[in-house]
């Protein structure tokens, strides 16, 4: 498999604005996705300035920005605020507060409001299902489950992945979303198992040219980049 057999769309996931706008002059990816721990690492010192700078660079691909409010009111309004960005805007909205209150309720009014989310921080089946019975009929949304951080956890993210495809045909316009990928591995996992989309970082995405390659020309390869370095160290074992 290469990557122009992909089915998966892959969305880039970071907050690096220039960054941002490489990705989407190479033209390898269909969305962006952002969160708080992202900004954070990017150094971003104003919200609304850096999502409105991402709108006007990336007007025409699906761009997800999450609220920053731990209660229903709070992220009410925050993601009014958010969604009026742009109509290629998708509002990331946490699928539990910190105390571990179910955001169903306010996911359910959002969609109602006709506002496109991202329901994120998924790790259950259950999850899912609440998440997906929440949204309108006929509006567009997606679900994110963080098969990487579950994988972190000693649990295999398959099953559950494949649960939340299938959940998430059954309203139409939701789509499955693999997220917190770890390697170009996963991208072919999410694929196989029809996610609609699967969102990575700029690490991962790079190597996507190096999919379809044998094992021999792996290991090559890797030969290849131990020689120049031992070039470029300039000294030997050998007196």
């Amino acid at each position: 498999m290469t990557f122009k057999d992909l089915k998966v769309a892959v969305y880039a996931d970071g907050a690096d604005i220039e960054g941002m706008k490489a990705m989407y002059a190479s033209g390898y990816v269909k969305g962006f996705t952002t969160n708080p721990s992202l900004m954070k690492k990017a150094g971003v010192k104003d919200y609304v300035s850096f999502a409105k700078d991402v709108v006007k660079a990336i007007p025409d691909l699906p761009l997800s920005f999450e609220v920053f409010g731990d209660d229903f009111e709070t992220m009410e309004k925050e993601a009014k605020v958010i969604a009026a960005l742009g109509k290629n805007v998708f509002v990331k909205i946490p699928i539990m507060l910190t105390d571990m209150t179910s955001t169903a309720p306010l996911i359910k009014k959002l969609s109602a409001a006709g506002i496109q989310l991202n329901v994120t921080a998924v790790f259950t089946a259950e999850q899912v299902q609440e998440a997906v019975d929440s949204f309108a009929e006929g509006t567009r949304n997606i679900v994110s489950v963080f098969a990487g951080r579950l994988a972190d956890t000693g649990n295999d993210p398959v099953p559950l992945v494949k649960e939340t495809v299938r959940i998430c045909r059954t309203k139409p316009g939701t789509m499955s979303l693999w997220a917190s990928t770890r390697e170009v591995y996963n991208v072919m996992q999410a694929d196989e198992l029809g996610c609609d989309i699967i969102t990575a970082p700029n690490s991962v995405i790079e190597k996507l040219g190096g999919m379809g390659k044998t094992p021999i020309q792996g290991s090559r390869d890797t030969v290849l980049t131990f020689a120049k370095d031992i070039q470029s160290l300039g000294f030997s074992i050998l007196s």
